[in-house]
């Protein structure tokens, strides 16, 4: 891919083509860092512009030296939080997903914890890195003094409370939560160290929840709407790392990888005496068992829970074949008919096509019984 210019194309989105989406990376919550992206311009195109400054980044000789006159800050393996940090910027982590750690910006607090299981009562040693909109989570590897990674949550879309003690021997410990995220119970050194976890976080989630927005910059409006195959592919991953208002159930990841999306205008079939009255546009996910249904705000850039629908109970009734009308009718156990508008034909006869699948389809063959067998004739 030649190397183009992202400051150049962002005053519309009509400019913004599959190229230009790998280098707009989405940071902070859903916000495409323009900045940070030069830097990935120049580094998958092989230029050379002098060496990168990571956030932080400090002198490896001055961290080294300094770190022998400060070794009550050691946080693991016999290193400093400093030199900790520029491993973080400027070394590969095993098993690593996404874009580079260095574009999450500076880290605000970070110190090893452990990881207490609620069904097995283990524990097993973590390293926790705050960033300014992202919490990662890292396991250690003592014996090769090597970080693996395990996730990366937004806080916008996790709470922290604090665990409190039932006596003066019973552990420090915070649990972080969210309807997106398996529940995590974390076990601190000390009620300092517990204080300092518990005020960073909830001051930095403040700031994600109450940053605003910026439409020109969001995601979403540049994915919506996806009228694009490659626009489709990018809005699937945005949903699997981005946090959904009022999300309710088991987290997005657990559902399995989206099959199909679209946009849709949806009504109630019996519109006239229900209190749905007109379309709604509405964002329809396909997942191996479930039909997510999503709304989007008018600047497109926040993404709401509806419900979700079991495909086993569904079924897609195709309406009379009118000019210009790409409509089927939503039918299913316990829930009232609705009317689904596609706006495109290629999404109206996708859809048709994957809800009106059979679940099983050995199932719905009948089964016949063999043949008796006729027994051989004997000579006399």
């Amino acid at each position: 891919m030649g190397c183009c210019s992202v400051t150049q194309r962002h005053t519309g989105t009509d400019e913004v083509g599959p190229d230009e989406i790998e280098l707009l990376e989405i940071s902070n919550a859903g916000l495409w860092s323009l900045a940070e992206s030069r830097l990935q311009t120049s580094t998958r195109n092989g230029t050379d512009e002098g060496p990168q400054r990571c956030p932080s980044d400090p002198d490896p000789v001055s961290v080294r030296r300094d770190s022998k006159h400060n070794n009550s800050q050691l946080a693991v393996w016999g290193w400093t939080k400093e030199e900790l940090h520029y491993r973080l910027y400027t070394q590969p982590i095993r098993e690593w997903e996404g874009r580079a750690p260095h574009t999450y910006g500076d880290i605000i607090h970070s110190s090893s914890v452990y990881l207490h299981s609620g069904y097995t009562k283990a524990m097993s040693e973590r390293y926790l890195v705050l960033f300014s909109f992202h919490l990662l989570i890292l396991a250690l590897d003592g014996s090769n003094r090597d970080f693996i990674y395990e996730g990366i949550l937004p806080l916008s879309a996790i709470e922290v409370h604090l665990i409190p003690q039932q006596d003066s021997s019973s552990p420090h410990m915070f649990e972080i939560s969210g309807p997106m995220v398996d529940s995590k119970i974390f076990i601190c050194a000390g009620a300092a160290e517990t204080k300092a976890w518990m005020e960073n976080i909830e001051d930095r989630r403040y700031k994600s929840v109450r940053q605003q927005l910026s439409p020109s910059h969001s995601a979403l409006s540049y994915l919506v709407p996806c009228d694009e195959n490659w626009k489709k592919e990018e809005l699937k991953r945005y949903l699997l790392r981005s946090p959904i208002m009022q999300w309710e159930g088991v987290p997005i990841q657990h559902m399995g990888h989206p099959r199909y999306l679209s946009l849709v205008h949806i009504s109630n079939v019996y519109a006239k005496s229900r209190h749905l009255q007109g379309p709604q546009e509405r964002l329809l996910v396909l997942f191996p068992s479930d039909l997510l249904i999503l709304s989007l705000d008018c600047h497109r850039i926040r993404v709401k829970y509806e419900g979700r629908l079991p495909l086993k109970s569904i079924k897609a009734m195709e309406r009379s074949a009118l000019p210009g009308r790409l409509e089927f009718e939503l039918t299913g156990e316990l829930m009232e008919p609705l009317l689904v508008s596609c706006i495109y034909p290629e999404d109206y006869q996708s859809w048709i096509f994957q809800l009106q699948q059979p679940d099983k389809m050995p199932d719905s063959l009948p089964h016949h019984t063999p043949p008796p067998l006729i027994p051989k004739k004997r000579r006399s």
